[in-house]
């Protein structure tokens, strides 16, 4: 796993022993932000990383510039992983909240431009996230969700749907 762009460009991530999460792979993080980079000035929005694992997606965005950065990761060994690489890496206004995802939406009353979420595959909700992140007040007006799922979704005919891009296993599905 490494940053594949902006001032850390190349860094390797080393994660710890004991780390169960399924980082986002290099080239579907590289397709990602080859479409935000068209879009977004990095260093002038807020972002935050739901269900953070191994904080890939986070260090991807200070890197290139964002210092307004939440990653809410409630397993202890990843979200002290977390915070102990941002420190390493100096990434300023990276901040990391050790949360339940689903009890974290209902109690934030920040709002973001950008909010990415890479949850369990498996997990039980996965289908109800677009409507708990498009109705919880936590997305900016005219703000972007991305949500990283496998094949088995397809969420072509929810309202705010935009697109769904493939990277090999990896899809995302954009919102707004």
């Amino acid at each position: 796993m490494r940053i594949i762009g902006g001032s850390l460009r190349g860094k390797q991530i080393v994660p710890v022993k004991g780390l169960s999460a399924r980082p986002t792979t290099d080239f579907a993080k590289e397709g990602l932000f080859n479409i935000l980079s068209n879009s977004y000035d990095f260093e002038e929005i807020s972002f935050l990383d739901l269900f953070s694992g191994t904080g890939s997606i986070s260090y991807e965005m200070a890197s290139r510039g964002c210092t307004n950065i939440t990653a809410v990761e409630m397993n202890n060994l990843h979200s002290s992983f977390i915070k102990k690489s941002a420190a390493d890496y100096k990434f300023e206004g990276f901040n990391v909240v050790r949360h339940n995802v689903f009890d974290f939406i209902e109690i934030c009353r920040l709002s973001y431009d950008i909010i990415f979420a890479d949850p369990p595959y498996d997990l039980d909700k996965l289908d109800q996230l677009p409507d708990k992140i498009l109705n919880g007040n936590i997305l900016k007006k005219g703000g972007l969700f991305i949500l990283e799922h496998s094949g088995s979704y397809s969420f072509d005919n929810h309202p705010n749907f935009l697109r769904c891009k493939k990277y090999g296993n990896v899809n995302f599905s954009f919102f707004e």
